[in-house]
C-alpha cells in the first residue's frame, strides 16, 4: 500500500515492471491491489492457463499457503522465461505476486470493507455519542477495548457518564448528547440481574442501594460489584460507604433479614482518586475518571517522561522516552519479527516498534507489564508518529489495563 499512496500524492512515479501488466494495472497506478489483478498479470506474463491461474487464486486464499506459492512461483519465473520476460521484470512481477498473496482480497471484499470504513467515518463525524455507543454494545465485536473506546471518545469531547442503577440499561444510552455506560460492563453482575435492575427503575424509582438489592434480587457479590463501580452514587453514597452497606445487606443476621435500616456511617476510609480508578478497572474493565496514566503525571515529568500529546511537538528523529498503558500488542506474520505496541495515557496514544532482538531481550517486561516506558527514536511520517523503541522499561500502573494481544 506504501508505493500506491506515494504514486498517488506525486511522490513517486507511476512504473509498470513490463509494458505486457500496464492495461491490468494502469488504474491503481501500477501496483496490484485486488486478487483479480494478480490473476491476470500471471495470465498475461507467464502465459497462466485459467486452470493455473484458479491454482494461484486457491494459494492465495488457502491460509496464505507458503508451500503452494513457492511451487507457483517457479511455474511463474519458467513461463515468464518463456515468453522473453528479462530477468529484472520477471523477479519484479515474481515479488509482487508473491509478496500480494500473503495480504491480498479479492476486490469485491475490499470494496465491502470500504464502504463500511466509510459509513463508520460518516457516523463517527456526524453522531459520535451514538457511534461509540453503538461500539460499545456491539463488543466484544471490534479491535479495541471497551476501556480504550471509552477514553478515545472522551478526548473527542464526548460525555461519557459513569454506570448508575438509576439511569444505566443493560446496554449504554444516548443521555443528553453524551453516553450512559450499561450495566453488561460490570464483571461478575448476571445478565438476569442486569435485567431486572433496568425493569425496575423503570418500573419505580429505587430508594437505596438495599431497594435495589431487594427489587433485583441480586447476590452479595453482585451488590459489592456495583458499589466498587460507584453504580450507587446517586444515593448519595460514597464508593467505600455503598460496600458497607453492601456488606451490611449481606450479612447472615444483617437488615436484609431483621427488618432494620442499615447504618448509614461506614467506618472505611474514602478512597483516593487513584483507588477510584483501580476500583473502576476492578469492578468494570473500564473508567470514566482519570486515565491510570494521569495520576503518575507529575512523577513521570521529573522523569523527562512524554505524553502522547507532547511527542507531536518534538521533531522526526529526536530521543524521547514516553509511557502509557499498553492497550494493543501485535507481531504480524509479514513484519519479520517486528512487534508493534500501542501505549495509552491520558492525551492519546503512542506507536512503539520493537526490533525482534529488542522484543527478545525485554520479551518478560513487554508481555508481564500493564505499562511500559519506552525510550528511543521518534519517527514523523505522512502524519503518522511513532517511536522505534531502544530500550523497554516497566511502569507501575497498580493495576491492569485490558489490551489487545496478537489476535
Amino acid at each position: 500500500v506504501h508505493p500506491f499512496f506515494d504514486r498517488r500524492a506525486g511522490k513517486s512515479p507511476v512504473e509498470y515492471p513490463h509494458p505486457c501488466l500496464e492495461p491490468i494495472l494502469k488504474r491503481t497506478l501500477g501496483v496490484p491491489l485486488f486478487q483479480e489483478q494478480v490473476l491476470k498479470m500471471a495470465m498475461a506474463a507467464a502465459g497462466f492457463s485459467g486452470g493455473e491461474a484458479e491454482e494461484l487464486r486457491r494459494a492465495m486464499g488457502f491460509k496464505r499457503s507458503v508451500d503452494r506459492m513457492d511451487a507457483i512461483t517457479a511455474r511463474l519465473r519458467s513461463g515468464m522465461d518463456a515468453r522473453g520476460i528479462p530477468p529484472k521484470a520477471r523477479e519484479d512481477i515474481a515479488r509482487m505476486i508473491t509478496s500480494f498473496a500473503l495480504y491480498g482480497f479479492p476486490e469485491s471484499h475490499a470494496a465491502s470493507f470500504a464502504l463500511i470504513a466509510y459509513a463508520s467515518a460518516w457516523l463517527k463525524h456526524h453522531h459520535p455519542a451514538a457511534f461509540f455507543a453503538a461500539l460499545l454494545n456491539a463488543w466484544p465485536m471490534g479491535f479495541y477495548h471497551p476501556a480504550t473506546l471509552v477514553k478515545d471518545a472522551q478526548r473527542r469531547g464526548i460525555e461519557m457518564l459513569p454506570i448508575d442503577v438509576t439511569r444505566s440499561g443493560v446496554k449504554c444510552r444516548w443521555e443528553r448528547g453524551g453516553v450512559r455506560l450499561g450495566l453488561r460492563f460490570v464483571q461478575g453482575l448476571r445478565d438476569a440481574a442486569a435485567r431486572a435492575i433496568e425493569a425496575e427503575a423503570g418500573r419505580a424509582p429505587f430508594a437505596g442501594a438495599q431497594d435495589v438489592a431487594r427489587r433485583a434480587g441480586l447476590q452479595a457479590g453482585e451488590l459489592e460489584q456495583l458499589a466498587e463501580a460507584g453504580a450507587f452514587c446517586a444515593f448519595g453514597l460514597s464508593r467505600r460507604a455503598a460496600l458497607w452497606q453492601a456488606a451490611q445487606v449481606a450479612a447472615p443476621k444483617g437488615p436484609l433479614f431483621s427488618g432494620l435500616p442499615p447504618d448509614p456511617g461506614s467506618p472505611l476510609p474514602e478512597m483516593s482518586p487513584p483507588e477510584e480508578t483501580l476500583a473502576d478497572y476492578k469492578a468494570a474493565q473500564l473508567t470514566t475518571g482519570p486515565h491510570l496514566v494521569e495520576h503518575m503525571r507529575q512523577e513521570l515529568r521529573r522523569q523527562g517522561i512524554l505524553s502522547a500529546a507532547e511527542l507531536e511537538g518534538r521533531p522526526d528523529g529526536a530521543w524521547v522516552r514516553s509511557a502509557g498503558a499498553v492497550i494493543v500488542r501485535q507481531r504480524p506474520e509479514t513484519a519479520k519479527g517486528f512487534v508493534f505496541l500501542t501505549l495509552e495515557d491520558e492525551t492519546g496514544m503512542t506507536q512503539a516498534i520493537l526490533s525482534p532482538q529488542l522484543f527478545r531481550d525485554a520479551r518478560h517486561v513487554v508481555l508481564g507489564n500493564a505499562g511500559l516506558i519506552v525510550e528511543g527514536v521518534l519517527q514523523k511520517q505522512a502524519g503518522t508518529l511513532s517511536v522505534k523503541a531502544r530500550r523497554v522499561l516497566p511502569l507501575a500502573l497498580g493495576g491492569w489495563v485490558p489490551s489487545h494481544d496478537f489476535r
